[in-house]
């Protein structure tokens, strides 16, 4: 299918309905010179789905596919630097990365949403809320999120200390594909004994991982790792889903999640006993019907 380009400012009446109701992809301009791969599938209620680091939107192949057979409108796209979309120097701290998502959903003429964010996706979520006052939310998911805040600091003693962060950069820097490489079995919880999902499946998500550019690879992992969300929590104002693996190695349950919902008022927090970071695909199919139970309240 051949891609399309919305300009910032163009309605979407402006488009062909039929088409628009159909599968389509497109690109949708965010900012000067930036275009961002937007996935646009099913009818109904629509479900904005933001992917994690360094992924792209492919990593939700599962939970598209199930919610448009619930008949919900799903949008899946690729966050600046990563998957098909355009790779700008600069731009990667939180609030442009935002600015980016309010794009698409006021391009899109997009009301009664549920944002789901996974990983740092979380941030945009809440971001949102907070810089755009989450205009046309109803919903909210935050899976395995990075909220509300991961760096140590006198007043967050037990978030991972600068060095890790730094350490990470510079493996990142070294060797990328490696790191990613290594990165992707501590993800999805692989070891000696666990091994949940095949090698050729680790590969094509390691795969996804490397088409991201290290400088967008470099950057989001400075504003995951340093941004606080702490005094942003209250601004989430509608009913959010919580869904964390209390065996995530990567993005600790009791430094995240556990705090996002002592602070977000009105909340569900799921816990997966056992489950990993990675859990979009290795509890694929509870976390699609706690989605679509949250979906359907």
């Amino acid at each position: 299918m051949e891609n399309s380009v919305i300009n910032p400012g163009t309605s979407i009446r402006d488009l062909d309905f039929n088409v628009h109701q159909q599968n389509t992809d497109k690109y949708i301009e965010t900012a000067k010179n930036v275009k961002l791969y937007v996935r646009d599938y099913g009818k109904g209620k629509p479900v904005i789905l933001i992917h994690g680091w360094p992924l792209s939107n492919e990593m939700w192949e599962y939970q598209i596919e199930f919610l448009v057979q619930n008949n919900f409108r799903v949008i899946a796209y690729d966050r600046r630097g990563f998957g098909k979309s355009s790779q700008p120097w600069n731009g990667y701290d939180y609030d442009t990365l935002t600015d980016d998502l309010s794009e698409i959903i006021d391009q899109l003429q997009l009301e009664n949403v549920t944002l789901v964010g996974f990983s740092m996706g979380g941030g945009e979520v809440v971001r949102y809320f907070s810089r755009h006052q989450g205009k046309g939310v109803e919903k909210a998911a935050l899976i395995s999120s990075i909220i509300p805040f991961l760096l140590k600091t006198e007043d967050n003693p037990e978030g991972h200390p600068r060095e890790k962060s730094d350490s990470t950069a510079a493996s990142i820097k070294e060797d990328r594909i490696g790191f990613v490489d290594n990165f992707g079995k501590t993800f999805f919880g692989v070891n000696i004994i666990n091994k949940p999902l095949s090698t050729a499946l680790l590969e094509y998500y390691r795969m996804l991982c490397s088409f991201a550019s290290p400088r967008a690879t470099l950057k989001c992992a400075e504003s995951f790792s340093f941004t606080d969300f702490r005094d942003e929590l209250q601004t989430v104002n509608v009913p959010t889903l919580i869904i964390h693996g209390n065996d995530d190695k990567i993005v600790p349950i009791d430094l995240t999640s556990k705090k996002a919902a002592e602070k977000i008022a009105r909340n569900n927090y799921i816990v997966y006993e056992g489950a990993p970071h990675g859990l979009f695909y290795t509890e694929r199919d509870r976390l699609n019907e706690d989605l679509l139970e949250f979906l359907n309240s």
